[in-house]
């Protein structure tokens, strides 16, 4: 396996023409009550020329299909050849009582959806568009000529193993979190994936591997780098889907203590209840030498094999913040 190419989330405009000239190759956007993942794509293909953009990930059940598939064609305007699609299925709780929408058996929801999105992304002009599933029921017929094949590749967002499985089995591949570590790629991500694309006669080498890498580069004071990027991993893990790695790694005391501080409101002890091991195995961060080693420790296939994205802490660090972290990563894309 050889090494990833290197992209950034979106920082800016600013900040991408930096990242392009010092070879970053790709940028994601993600989503939340403030941003849309398409808006933000939108910018993205207006600030940059030769990049892939995309999200990473959107919302899958906030839109119809067809919505997705829209927003898409859209954006192959501007930024022709260069778009990809994460889908991620979010949290139940988010699904039901933020957006209004059903969000269960959430995996073959998802799979449903990846195969309407290509329905309308692959549709000639003058093709009705039908599908009938188990969630999804279509007879489109689009009339006016604004259709063709438009070949985006879509991913999802995976971390555990049948979400994993049904990527391989429907999608183009995957967008890694950024709590995987080396082990949890080899263990228990590529075989799951692998798994997939054996059910559906796929050869799970031609499926992409995006992923995160939590990344705080601050050669002035790398301690608050690596406080950053202690308090992001603290966040993600108050989620109880990360469960079956926390067990792996034998961190369930720890994660109980990161939970407890964060049901009291105190981040001080949320933070310092991860440990170094957490640290070493998920982040890449304090000075830029303690970074480049860290990143070499994870060796090839402890990353994404196509595009690892240099994730900034965003949890409590502040959006000046993370264009700095943004701007020290490029250290490691230029070595």
């Amino acid at each position: 396996m050889t090494g990833p190419k290197f992209g950034l989330p979106w920082n800016g405009a600013a900040v991408a023409a930096e990242a392009e000239a010092a070879g970053v190759t790709a940028f994601c956007s993600g989503e939340f009550a403030d941003h849309d993942a398409y808006v933000t794509t939108a910018q993205m293909a207006a600030a940059t020329t030769n990049a892939q953009v995309g999200p990473g990930i959107a919302y899958a059940f906030s839109r119809t299909p067809f919505a997705h598939a829209a927003a898409m064609r859209n954006l192959s305007k501007s930024a022709p050849d260069r778009l990809f699609l994460g889908l991620g299925s979010g949290a139940h709780r988010i699904n039901r009582d933020w957006f209004g929408v059903p969000a269960d058996r959430p995996v073959a929801r998802i799979a449903e959806l990846v195969s309407v999105i290509r329905a309308f992304l692959n549709a000639e002009n003058g093709e009705p568009i039908t599908f009938s599933g188990e969630f999804y029921s279509i007879d489109a017929d689009v009339r006016a000529p604004v259709l063709g094949k438009l070949d985006v590749p879509v991913l999802l967002g995976s971390f555990n193993q049948v979400m994993c499985s049904a990527a391989g089995r429907v999608a183009d591949g995957i967008i890694g979190h950024g709590l995987f570590t080396t082990r949890w790629w080899n263990e228990v991500v590529r075989p799951a994936v692998a798994r997939g694309a054996a059910k559906a006669d796929r050869d799970p080498a031609d499926l992409l591997e995006h992923g995160w890498i939590i990344t705080a580069i601050n050669d002035e004071d790398p301690e608050r780098a690596v406080q950053d990027a202690r308090r992001m991993i603290a966040f993600y893990l108050t989620v109880r889907t990360y469960d079956p790695m926390v067990e792996l790694f034998g961190w369930t005391s720890a994660v109980e203590d990161i939970r407890n501080a964060f049901r009291k409101g105190d981040m001080k002890a949320m933070t310092a209840a991860v440990t170094d091991e957490m640290l070493r195995e998920i982040a890449v961060c304090g000075s830029t030498s303690d970074a480049q080693t860290a990143l070499k420790a994870r060796g090839t296939d402890g990353l994404p094999k196509d595009v690892a994205f240099l994730a900034p802490p965003s949890f409590l660090v502040s959006e000046r913040r993370r264009e700095a972290y943004a701007r020290a990563s490029l250290a490691l894309v230029r070595s």
